[in-house]
Formats: C-alpha cells, sequence, structure tokens
C-alpha cells in the first residue's frame, strides 16, 4: 500500500512541477510586457504612463544613489525634477538583460540594466533590481533599487 502512495505521489509531482512553470511563464510573460509598457511610455515622453508601472501607494519605495524616496507622487516628482526640467531631457530608454524570478504566484524579483540615449549622444546607464507584486490592476513595482554607472 506504501508503495502505491508513493507511486502515486511521484506520479502527480511533476504535474505540479508543470503547473508551476506554466503559471510562472505567465507571470514573467505579465511582468515583461508591463516593463515594456513602461519603455514605450518613456520614450513618448509620458512619464505618468511610465508610472504606472509602479504601485500607485504610499507604501511604493524607491532607492537610488544614496537617496530614499518613499510613495507613489514623491518618485513621480523625483522623475519630474530629474528628466522634465528646463535643462534635462528623457532620452529614449532601453532595458536589457532581464531576469525575471517568480517568488510565489503573487510576487517576482526582477534584474536588468537600464540605458538613456541622449540627444548629445552620452549614454547614461546602470543597473536595477525590483520586487513586483501582482495587484488587482495588473504587475506593479512595489520596491526599486536602481544604481547608475561611475564616469571615468
Amino acid at each position: 500500500m506504501l508503495k502505491l502512495l508513493v507511486l502515486g505521489f511521484l506520479t502527480l509531482f511533476p504535474g505540479c512541477f508543470a503547473l508551476a512553470e506554466a503559471s510562472s511563464g505567465a507571470a514573467q510573460k505579465e511582468i515583461a510586457a508591463t516593463l515594456n509598457a513602461q519603455v514605450e511610455a518613456w520614450n513618448r515622453g509620458d512619464l505618468e504612463g511610465y508610472m504606472q508601472g509602479y504601485w500607485n501607494s504610499p507604501e511604493l519605495t524607491f532607492f537610488s544613489g544614496a537617496a530614499e524616496t518613499r510613495g507613489w507622487q514623491p518618485t513621480l516628482e523625483r522623475y519630474r525634477k530629474r528628466y522634465q526640467n528646463a535643462g534635462t531631457e528623457m532620452g529614449k530608454l532601453n532595458f536589457d538583460d532581464l531576469q525575471i524570478t517568480a517568488l510565489s504566484s503573487d510576487s517576482a524579483f526582477v534584474r536588468g540594466r537600464w540605458r538613456l540615449t541622449l540627444s548629445n549622444g552620452k549614454q547614461p546607464g546602470g543597473l536595477f533590481t525590483l520586487l513586483v507584486r501582482k495587484k488587482p490592476e495588473g504587475w506593479r513595482i512595489v520596491h526599486d533599487h536602481t544604481s547608475a554607472e561611475c564616469s571615468q
């Protein structure tokens, strides 16, 4: 009897892995689509559209350099100040080397590289790590830690 139970369990176990992989694959595609929509919005100059990829909550956290920003609205204001003030430009954004790792059915860890191409030919960039959560409105970034490459 024990052998039948073990055999039955082992027969079902691969099915569980297949189900988990299928849902993980769907989540990865949805997360990638959210990030692609952000890039498209950025490249149209639509900062509010870009921010749709973030959780619209005072609990959102954004770390960059030595600065910590808390909340969706302060994060939007940070982006406006940095990229939409006089003498600044948004440039063209690109995300590369995306690695999306599902942590559960409603959370994932994302790593990648960002690069801006500016009209003067400069290409600032760096690394980012994101914690994304599935919210009623879709996958949203709840924590963003972005670093910039140092100029040499």
